[in-house]
């Protein structure tokens, strides 16, 4: 017999890989947030990343000073290039949008990003 009352939700076909850090936030939480805040030009299907700023506490004031890390990302999908770093109870994530299933993987050159970013978390006292 089928349900009268069938719910509107259900698995989604929907992925988000999080970078989790082992460090004890403390009381500092705010120093441990940040997201990029994408420049972009052109629309829909035609729009290209054209810069990257941080947007958060102490973390994005050091991500904002490593040109090179903000260039790698400039590199990256506008999907790819979302990043944002939320501190939980044990550790700080690094993680991007949530992607289907066709889409989700991690590059190497994503990789080293977060790894870049999770130097920087390491080195917040």
């Amino acid at each position: 017999m089928q349900d009268p009352n069938p719910l509107p939700w259900g698995a989604q076909d929907r992925f988000q890989a999080h970078f989790i850090v082992q460090q004890n936030p403390g009381e500092k939480v705010i120093h441990f947030t940040a997201r990029t805040r994408l420049e972009t030009t052109g629309h829909f299907g035609s729009k290209k990343l054209i810069g990257v700023t941080w947007e958060g506490g102490k973390l994005a004031e050091d991500l904002n000073t490593d040109s090179s890390l903000n260039e790698m990302i400039t590199k990256q999908s506008i999907n790819d290039a979302t990043i944002f770093v939320d501190p939980t109870d044990n550790g700080i994530r690094i993680y991007g949008k949530w992607k289907s299933s066709y889409d989700f993987g991690i590059t190497k050159e994503l990789f080293e990003i977060y790894n870049k970013i999770a130097g920087y978390i390491k080195n917040i006292h």
